[in-house]
C-alpha cells in the first residue's frame, strides 16, 4: 500500500514540479539542467495528503517528538504533517527555523512553539523539500541545536544527489530522502 502511495505521489511530482532540460541557477549558485519546485506538489491536496501519510509511516518507530526545518520549505511539510500525525493518535508538534529574525516582535528565529515550550531535551526530526549539498538544512540544525534540542534525522521530500548525503554524514545526522533525483531524469 505505501509502495502504491509513494508511486502515485512520484507521478504527481512530474507532473507539477519536477522540469528538465531547462538551464537554471540553484539557490546553491550552482546551474543545473533539472530542478524540483515542490510547492506545486506540496500544495495540490492528494499530493499534500500522500506526503504526510508517508512522512508519517517513516517517523512512526523514530521516536521522535517534535518536526521542523527551515523557512519557506519546511513550513508546509510541517503543516501537513502534523494534522496526519494527531490523526494517527502520535502527534509531532512542528516548529520552522527563520533564516533570519523579523525586524518586529518577539524577534525569534525559532517559530510556533507556544509560550514556555521548548526544543530542549526533544528529540527532532528537520525536513526539507529539496536538498542539494545539505547545507540550508544545516542551518536549522545548528540552531535546533543551540536550543537544547536533538536531531535525530533529516528527512528531505527530494534528494538532488549532489552532496546532502555526504554532507549529513560527516555531520553525524541521519539522512532519509523519500525520493531521489535519479527516479526522475531522463536516462539517454
Amino acid at each position: 500500500m505505501a509502495q502504491e502511495r509513494a508511486e502515485r505521489l512520484k507521478e504527481i511530482i512530474r507532473e507539477k514540479s519536477f522540469g528538465e532540460g531547462v538551464e537554471i541557477t540553484l539557490a546553491s549558485g550552482r546551474v543545473s539542467n533539472f530542478y524540483f519546485n515542490m510547492k506545486p506538489t506540496m500544495m495540490d491536496p492528494e499530493g499534500a495528503a500522500l506526503f504526510a501519510e508517508l512522512i508519517c509511516e517513516v517517523l512512526e518507530h523514530k521516536g521522535v517528538d517534535m518536526i521542523g526545518g527551515l523557512e519557506m520549505g519546511a513550513v508546509p511539510i510541517v503543516s501537513f504533517v502534523a494534522p496526519e500525525s494527531f490523526r494517527r493518535a502520535q502527534p509531532l508538534p512542528g516548529f520552522f527555523v527563520r533564516k533570519q529574525a523579523k525586524g518586529h516582535g518577539a524577534q525569534k528565529l525559532i517559530e510556533g512553539l507556544s509560550e514556555g515550550q521548548s526544543l530542549a531535551g526533544k528529540r527532532i526530526c528537520i525536513v526539507e523539500d529539496v536538498t542539494t549539498t545539505g547545507g540550508s538544512a544545516l542551518k536549522a540544525v545548528d540552531l535546533v541545536r543551540e536550543e537544547g534540542g536533538e536531531v535525530v534525522l533529516l528527512l528531505t521530500l527530494v534528494d538532488r544527489q549532489e552532496g546532502a548525503t555526504e554532507t549529513f554524514a560527516d555531520a553525524n545526522i541521519p539522512f532519509l530522502p523519500l525520493f531521489r533525483a535519479d527516479e526522475f531524469l531522463s536516462r539517454g
